[in-house]
């Protein structure tokens, strides 16, 4: 077996171990997952994954825009009741 050296990395607790929880159903610990993460990383020349911004697809554009032009959502509104009045109109 290779020598191997330690390495730190910093993630907050909770992602720490939901990833833990996620790579122990597959039969491996977070070091092996970052050892295939690098491996993968070193094939692809790249991150192994598409790395974008979220975009709104189409028809939550076409809604954004519909809602732009209905004034009648837009409040301020006196109470929970007119704005939902306005929401069903």
């Amino acid at each position: 077996m290779s020598a191997k050296e330690n390495l730190t990395l910093w993630m907050e607790p909770e992602l720490q171990a939901q990833a833990a929880a996620l790579f122990n159903a597959l039969g491996m610990d977070i070091s092996t997952a970052t050892g295939i993460f690098y491996r993968q990383a070193l094939r692809c020349h790249g991150l192994p994954f598409a790395v974008r911004l979220d975009e709104p697809n189409e028809v939550t554009y076409a809604a954004m825009e519909a809602a732009e032009k209905d004034e009648d959502v837009y409040g301020p509104f006196d109470s929970v009741a007119d704005l939902m009045e306005a929401l069903n109109a």
